[in-house]
């Protein structure tokens, strides 16, 4: 197994980041040939997505996350920036792991798809990303 953490700057807005390009230089660096990257974010307020980016869909998931879970005084975790609660139950929706196959060194993702930090928290603007591959 080769496994490296890297850190990524979300800064002060939510964002959707996509880490297509970190994971390629991860795999690259790593030999990778057939097996699976798994991509860990140690953080208990952001999480992984796989999803299309560019085309408004990663503003869209923004959207929904504001929708389903609203940035205002309901929640009982109050520290932080007003309605921060709701950032710390967004990982039980975008989890904090993905798990993609790689053939050949190449992650095996659909033609649109992205993998991506999902990071509500503008309390937080640096995350740790744990890349880890195992070899098939």
């Amino acid at each position: 197994m080769h496994s490296e953490e890297i850190e990524i700057r979300t800064g002060s807005s939510e964002v959707v980041r996509d880490l297509r390009d970190e994971c390629r230089r991860f795999l690259s660096s790593a030999g990778a040939g057939d097996g699976l990257l798994n991509v860990w974010v140690p953080h208990a307020t952001a999480g992984l997505a796989i999803i299309e980016t560019g085309a408004g869909s990663d503003d869209d998931l923004l959207t929904a996350l504001r929708d389903l879970l609203p940035g205002d005084d309901r929640w009982r975790h109050r520290h932080g920036s007003p309605g921060h609660g709701r950032d710390h139950v967004m990982p039980a929706f975008v989890p904090p792991y993905a798990t993609i196959p790689v053939l050949g060194g190449q992650m095996a993702l659909g033609t649109w798809q992205s993998v991506c930090l999902v990071d509500t928290n503008v309390d937080n603007p640096v995350r740790k990303v744990r890349l880890s591959f195992l070899a098939g």
